[in-house]
């Protein structure tokens, strides 16, 4: 095991403590959870309560009608989980329906027509309910104070709302009821409230708590009010009703119903591994995008990293080469498995990566799409029509290709060039607890942004548009099928060290997060790096594959880089045949993390965009 210890520069300290730490994307949801430990309650309950907060203060990155991945590990069961909080494509979502009758080559970006079954609320549900001890009251009770009451809008949130502003004006009233007060943009900073999201909820308690019985059976009568009663209901009429504008330039009416609601149950699942040196790295199945991160260490495995360090422009290109073949790995064959099998063995054996690590040229960038070629399995890979301008328009071009951002791509609104006909690039948040008694919660909850559909008048959110990481064709792993789940962005992590649950991590991101989790897990494990200074050390991402968000396209060769990593990395990367864009200082990535070792407790989070933040005792 590598030593862990600092580094040369860290934001913030790791936060150490043996009573229980929280960290999240947003300073709000880590003192919730928090202080729901404080009050008895365990990392569920903890984490629970941070994820709706998170859906208040964050509105531009999760919702209500999202969906979640969760890992956690329950000391009582001795065991870690999946619970799966992705919902399936409608029951009416068919290519038959988008391809042949609504004339679409791609699931629509925004709008109804991108939403699957709603699934956050349920799966918080199915945690409080079989890991919690606190009752709903307990875990919603913050996030109904800050939407009726009130919570200061950051900078980011109303940057998103000032990219739509027009799109609401003109087409999704009901989003600028919420979203325009008295017509205009919220200023950053400013005390924002959403009372019609924060009476939906006090209603969902108050029904909940109307029959009595305990603890048990209002959380079992919150879900059949979600998934039944009065917010099923409002879908339902929302979505089979008048039609919305969406990405495609016209406005088209949805497919999710009730019944759809009805019918979903999220399901626990057993985790994928991979071992890794003392580690062993869990992550959930093929129907998110969690395994490529896995195939990425197994391919590192193959190298000798002795020599080389976390900015080594070495260790940079091999990283991304390692990379682009996991990456093509994923859009050839990751897909729901309920539906289509994935070999997932073979894609994470030694044997596979071994043969895989031979294409890796360790001095010059490949600019190929290449996926394995695995026995009784199709890995051809498609590609969208990129929205953006050409590579050598949108970074310069000669010999070897070095561009400049001018602006942060997390944060800049309308980066994909795509706000003419309201796509805005929306994106996720995450938490991380562990409880003294040792028990872990790690999420990543995303989908339902403000800017993803038009605002359910009723309930004060809008529904999901996760079914845009379907293909509407017939013979790739991840094509549109009723009831099946998309292959997901979203990703969770979580690491065994000898055999005892150790640490967990994730960021928001898309395509990006098992990238940044992956850089994160081998700072921390390779180069010994704690757990802060792994999150602050300078990142990269690469867009060398097919984006799983509308139009779905693929910028070979690129590779995005703060500037941290330095002039002379740049230039040797470049050298190497990257197309290398260099971001801001502190531009990739928003992780955060929690471990712990023997009584200890250790917690971090992440300085960029300066929301995230870590909290213990």
């Amino acid at each position: 095991m590598a030593n862990i210890n600092a580094g040369p520069f860290t934001t913030r300290p790791d936060i150490t403590g043996t009573f229980g730490v929280v960290a999240s994307t947003h300073w709000l949801a880590t003192a919730v959870g928090m202080g729901v430990l404080e009050r008895g309650g365990n990392a569920f309950d903890a984490g629970v309560a941070s994820a709706f907060t998170l859906q208040v203060v964050e509105p531009h990155l999760n919702g209500p009608a999202g969906e979640v991945p969760i890992l956690l590990f329950d000391q009582r069961r001795g065991v870690p989980e999946v619970v799966c909080g992705q919902g399936p494509a409608p029951a009416g979502a068919s290519i038959g329906h988008y391809r042949d009758h609504l004339g679409l080559d791609i699931v629509p970006g925004t709008g109804l027509l991108a939403a699957t079954v709603p699934a956050a609320f349920q799966t918080y549900m199915l945690v409080l309910l079989t890991h919690g001890t606190l009752r709903l009251r307990d875990v919603l009770e913050a996030a109904i104070g800050y939407a009726e009451n009130g919570f200061p809008l950051v900078e980011r949130a109303t940057a998103t709302i000032a990219t739509v502003s027009d799109l609401f004006r003109t087409h999704w009233t009901s989003s600028a009821e919420i979203y325009l007060p008295r017509g205009d943009v919220p200023s950053a900073g400013a005390l924002f409230r959403n009372k019609v999201l924060g009476a939906t909820y006090r209603r969902v308690l108050a029904e909940a708590e109307a029959g009595g019985g305990g603890r048990d059976a209002e959380i079992e009568r919150a879900v059949r009010v979600w998934t039944s009663g009065f917010v099923a209901e409002a879908i339902d009429g929302f979505s089979q009703g008048a039609p919305h504008f969406d990405v495609t330039g016209r406005c088209h009416s949805g497919v999710l119903t009730g019944d759809d609601m009805a019918r979903w149950k999220p399901t626990v699942e057993a985790p994928v591994r991979l071992a890794f040196g003392d580690y062993e790295v869990l992550k959930p199945g093929p129907w998110s995008q969690g395994p490529v991160m896995l195939q990425q260490l197994a391919l590192m495995t193959q190298f000798d990293l002795a020599d080389l360090s976390p900015n080594d422009p070495r260790f940079v290109h091999l990283w991304t080469e390692c990379a682009k073949l996991a990456y093509a790995d994923r859009e050839a064959f990751y897909a729901d498995p309920e539906f289509t099998p994935v070999p997932i063995d073979t894609l994470l054996s030694s044997a596979y990566a071994a043969e895989r690590a031979q294409l890796i040229d360790q001095d010059v960038a490949s600019l190929d799409l290449r996926p394995g070629t695995i026995d009784g399995f199709v890995g051809a890979i498609r590609v969208g029509q990129a929205l953006a301008a050409d590579i050598g328009a949108a970074i310069g071009v000669g010999e070897p290709t070095v561009g400049r951002l001018e602006t942060d791509r997390e944060s800049a609104p309308g980066w994909n060039n795509g706000e003419r006909s309201g796509l805005v690039r929306g994106d996720t948040v995450h938490i991380d607890v562990v409880d003294r008694e040792g028990n872990m919660f790690t999420a990543t909850p995303s989908g339902g942004w403000l800017q993803s559909s038009p605002v359910i008048p009723e309930l004060g959110f809008a529904l999901g548009t996760r079914a845009q990481m379907f293909w509407l064709d017939e013979d790739n792993p991840a094509a549109l099928m009723p009831g099946k789940r998309p292959r997901s962005t979203l990703s969770v992590s979580m690491a065994l060290r000898d055999g005892a649950p150790y640490l967990i991590w994730g960021t928001p991101g898309g395509d990006s997060q098992d990238q940044w989790n992956a850089q994160f897990f081998l700072k921390h494990a390779v180069f010994g790096m704690n757990l802060q200074a792994a999150i602050d050390a300078p990142a990269w991402h690469s867009e060398h594959f097919p984006a799983s968000f509308y139009p779905r396209a693929a910028r070979p060769g690129v590779l995005v880089v703060e500037d941290r990593l330095g002039d002379d990395a740049i230039k040797e990367l470049a050298a190497k045949g990257h197309l290398v864009e260099v971001g801001q200082s502190w531009s990739e990535g928003r992780l955060s993390a929690a471990s712990q070792a023997g009584p200890l407790r250790t917690a971090a989070a992440n300085p960029r965009g300066m929301q995230g933040y870590a909290a213990g005792r």
